[in-house]
Parts: structure tokens; C-alpha cells; sequence
């Protein structure tokens, strides 16, 4: 499939995470375009079927729009248990997610969708373990402040004040940041898509 190294690339996301990761692995996207889906959980989904179903639906949305390109898309979850946690929009939530995170294991997954003209939908999801020591209330106190934790799945983000937060991790850091390059470099390659 040496035809998609010409196929413009198409990132699906509004995420400057998941472009600023990309540009690390040396991938610069052709066009930036936010899929406009409706993110809430369906009754009782999975938090692993929930990011495959979001980050497909993100892929074939954008692949709507652009037919003729390669269409990369990725949804990240922070999930306790079978709880999906909500991407914290105020202060209160991002206090919520932290006291609820705080001195236990969660998991990130990152789903990922690729969609190339003519081709199946190609999928893959990440499963990234982190252990987050027992947070003080001064400790959550001075993160809320900073307002770090805004927009954030789980209301953090590791590549800032919350790494301190980080008692142990198991697997891919950059899939917590928002995107597993590793992974994501393997789903291009196997389309034919070079850098």
C-alpha cells in the first residue's frame, strides 16, 4: 500500500497534545480537523469499548469530510475500575477526580482509528497503568490553582505538576499524554505511510 506515504494525513482531534507528540515522532499532519461527535457514555459501556467508539466515530466523521486522505483519530479514558471518569470541565471535577484517583491504581486507555480511502476501519487500544501516591488536601489544593487539571480526562495531565503525583506507571507515558507513538507509528506503517 505504498500509495498512502502520498495520501495527506488528516489528524482528528483538536488536542495540541496529541499534534505536539506527533510532530516529536517527526509527523507533521497535512490538516488538523476536530471531529464533532457526541461524547457521552452510552448506559453501562466499558470504558475500553467507549474510547474505541469514540475514536471510530471521530475517524469515519472526519472521513466524511475528507475522503481522499488518510484520517487519524484517538480518544484517551481515565477509568477506576469500570467508572469512566469525565474530561473535568470545572475546578469541582477536577477536585472529584483527584480525591477519587488518590492513593490507587487507574488505568488510560487510548483507542486509536486510522481510516484510509477504499479501506476497514483499522483500531487499536492502548492500556496504560498508573499508581497515584495518597494525595494531601494542600497537595489538591495548590493543583486546582494552577488550573492544570481543565479539559483533562481524569482531571490531570501527567507531562505537567500531576507527574509528581505518580507513584508508579505500566506501560506507555506518552499514551497518558494523549497518544501511545509507539502504536500509532505501527497503525501508519501498516498502511504504508511513511513520515
Amino acid at each position: 500500500m505504498g500509495a498512502a506515504q502520498s495520501l495527506p494525513l488528516v489528524l482528528a482531534s483538536a488536542s495540541p497534545r496529541r499534534a505536539a507528540l506527533l510532530a516529536q515522532a517527526g509527523i507533521a499532519p497535512t490538516r488538523i480537523i476536530a471531529a464533532d461527535v457526541d461524547e457521552t457514555p452510552a448506559k453501562q459501556e466499558l470504558p475500553r469499548l467507549y474510547a474505541l467508539r469514540l475514536a471510530s466515530e471521530k475517524a469515519k466523521a472526519v472521513a466524511a469530510q475528507e475522503p481522499n486522505a488518510l484520517i487519524l483519530a484517538a480518544d484517551t479514558v481515565v477509568a477506576c475500575g469500570r467508572r469512566i471518569l469525565p474530561k473535568a470541565e470545572t475546578p469541582g471535577e477536577v477536585e472529584r477526580c483527584l480525591r477519587l484517583l488518590s492513593g490507587r491504581r487507574h488505568q488510560v486507555l487510548t483507542a486509536l482509528a486510522l481510516a484510509a480511502p477504499g479501506a476497514k476501519l483499522r483500531t487499536r487500544t492502548v492500556v496504560t497503568r498508573v499508581v497515584f501516591k495518597r494525595l494531601s488536601n494542600r497537595e489538591i489544593a495548590d493543583y486546582l490553582k494552577g488550573g492544570e487539571g481543565l479539559g483533562k480526562a481524569g482531571g490531570y495531565a501527567i507531562q505537567g505538576r500531576a507527574e509528581s503525583f505518580v507513584r508508579l506507571i505500566n506501560g506507555s507515558y506518552s499514551n497518558v499524554v494523549g497518544l501511545p507513538l509507539n502504536e500509532t507509528l505501527v497503525l501508519l506503517e501498516g498502511c504504508g505511510y511513511r513520515p
